[in-house]
């Protein structure tokens, strides 16, 4: 799963509408859309307030999986 991905099926199972997380990432509907397409890639610190309310690691957040490796 991408994070666009995963954005959107987090928003959904929430039943919140883009607008919705846009307003408490404090970014307009165009760039949070954006994010949820794929055009676009937040910074660190929208990152960390997605991964703060839905309650996920960054890791988790961006579908990101360890292989074991350091």
């Amino acid at each position: 799963m991408t994070f666009s991905e995963q954005i959107a099926k987090l928003r959904e199972s929430r039943s919140l509408l883009q607008k919705d997380l846009a307003g408490i990432l404090g970014v307009s509907l165009h760039t949070y859309q954006r994010y949820e397409y794929g055009t676009a890639e937040p910074k660190l610190s929208i990152l960390i307030v997605l991964a703060d309310f839905y309650g996920l690691s960054l890791d988790e957040l961006a579908c990101r999986e360890r292989d074991g490796k350091r």
